[in-house]
């Protein structure tokens, strides 16, 4: 008999689809393992840019010699109207249902279950059709899948929008929820994009299981709190298996070290702070100048990821910086010898890695978070968009590893100069909030690495997952 495949369907951005694609292999990699293979479903991505990036990640895969196969799905007209991101995917997803089915039912192995990436909850409807086992992967943390499944219920109980409620949120297992930290899509109740997070919320419910990046030691109360129905009273809430962290690194190589990386090695331990802000992080000329001035007062060394706008056209990633036009003049020989600014890609889990980074000012996207533990570097949250204000909250309030920034929400999330050179101040001086967060950042990175031990909680619930799915198709 053909061994049994577990199909994986993610969407095409790099943090979704590495995150749900080694998600993936530590199944194949378990102890007592080779009773499972992989098939990934790929949508033809609706932009070049990510068009050629998964198509080096399914290369790469392919090379790799693992027991994984990649279908591509055929190409759908992308929706057109969306409201943003979150309505955009979530409809393009949707129209994939057709050639889902029929990709899933021509296996020519038994099908052991499907796991798709969060957006892609209208597809519970083919697992059931087909009667498969049907798996949420959710890449952010359990806080925000706990809004998430909350969602349905608070639509009933906040008639106004959250920003005009009088008092917090009520997020069971973390504490009170302040409105301005709900991340982007649910500030609006009027948008579709909130409206998807409701769908998605609701929607989780039917799942056989909801597979969470996170470790269950640094999320234990919203992970209980889901677990025993504080979260949907009255409804008990698929398992959640927590597999985190994942994160993907890249082997050892001959090259010769990245630039920033030998500029690190000159530097004392620990004095580094380090400012990178995701795939899609720039800021506009005005912001940039207060970031410079912030970072000039506050006397501490730095490293800086600076990025450009996207081009013309509807690109959203960022381009390489001009930094004579964006830098205030003098800056940069003002700064000579305890700053390097870098204006393009920069290996981020290498500089994070190295001993002379202290600090981490991130966008506090979760993949990048989980890189900061698992390097024990303590950050300043500047979130830009998605669930990243939310995450901040969770940083600073829930888990203690981070130094809080004032960010204008209303002003496009801009921060003064001053606050700049306060947080990096924080974080890497004397202060009481500071010491503690690097107390706790060494204390998550121990607890992230004893989680994907053997025996580690998240090597356990690998293993449970592994078993759940060898005995559906027993």
């Amino acid at each position: 008999m053909a061994i049994p495949t577990l199909v994986l369907l993610p969407t095409w951005g790099t943090g979704h689809l590495m995150s749900l694609l080694d998600a993936g292999k530590r199944l194949l990699g378990c102890r007592g393992g080779g009773g499972l293979s992989l098939t990934v479903l790929v949508m033809q991505p609706p932009r070049k840019e990510y068009a050629s990036a998964v198509a080096a990640t399914v290369r790469r895969e392919e090379a790799s010699g693992l027991d994984i196969r990649f279908r591509h799905l055929p190409a759908v007209e992308p929706p057109t109207g969306c409201a943003g991101v979150e309505e955009f995917v979530s409809r393009f997803v949707q129209l994939h249902a057709d050639h889902v089915r029929a990709a899933v039912s021509g296996l020519d192995c038994p099908v052991a279950g499907l796991v798709i990436d969060f957006f892609c909850t209208t597809l519970l409807d083919v697992a059931r059709e087909l009667a498969v086992p049907a798996y949420v992967y959710f890449t952010s943390n359990a806080a925000c899948l706990a809004l998430l499944l909350r969602l349905p219920a608070l639509e009933g109980e906040v008639t106004v929008e959250f920003e005009e409620m009088d008092g917090e949120v009520d997020i069971p297992g973390l504490p009170p929820v302040p409105p301005s930290s709900l991340p982007m899509p649910v500030m609006d109740k009027k948008n579709p994009n909130y409206t998807w997070f409701v769908y998605h919320g609701r929607r989780f419910m039917e799942a056989n299981g909801i597979i969470v990046n996170t470790v269950r030691e640094i999320e234990r109360s919203v992970l209980a709190a889901i677990a025993d129905g504080r979260v949907t009273p009255g409804v008990r809430a698929p398992v959640i298996h927590t597999v985190g962290p994942v994160i993907s690194f890249t082997p050892p190589s001959d090259d010769p070290p990245h630039e920033c990386v030998r500029w690190l090695d000159a530097q004392p331990p620990a004095s580094v702070v380090f400012l990178c802000f995701g795939s899609m992080g720039s800021f506009a000329p005005p912001q940039v100048l207060e970031m410079a001035h912030g970072l000039e007062r506050s006397g501490h060394r730095f490293l800086w990821v600076l990025r450009g706008a996207p081009a013309a056209g509807g690109s959203m990633n960022p381009t390489d910086a001009d930094l004579d036009e964006l830098l205030p003049e003098g800056f940069l020989e003002r700064t000579t010898g305890r700053a390097l600014v870098w204006p393009t890609w920069a290996p981020q889990k290498e500089i994070l890695a190295h001993a002379a980074v202290g600090g981490f000012v991130t966008h506090g996207g979760w993949n990048s978070t989980l890189e900061s533990l698992w390097f024990g570097v303590p950050m300043v949250p500047w979130p830009l968009y998605a669930e990243q204000h939310l995450n901040a909250f969770t940083l600073v309030a829930a888990m203690g590893v981070a130094v809080a920034m004032k960010v204008d929400r209303k002003r496009n999330n801009f921060v003064e100069a001053s606050e700049v050179e306060r947080a990096v101040r924080s974080l890497m001086g004397g202060s009481e909030e500071g010491r503690k967060a690097r107390e706790k950042a060494a204390e998550m990175k121990a607890v992230c690495r004893k989680a994907v031990e053997e025996g580690g909680s998240s090597d356990m619930a690998v293993h449970k997952l592994y078993e759940e799915l060898s005995t559906q198709t027993a």
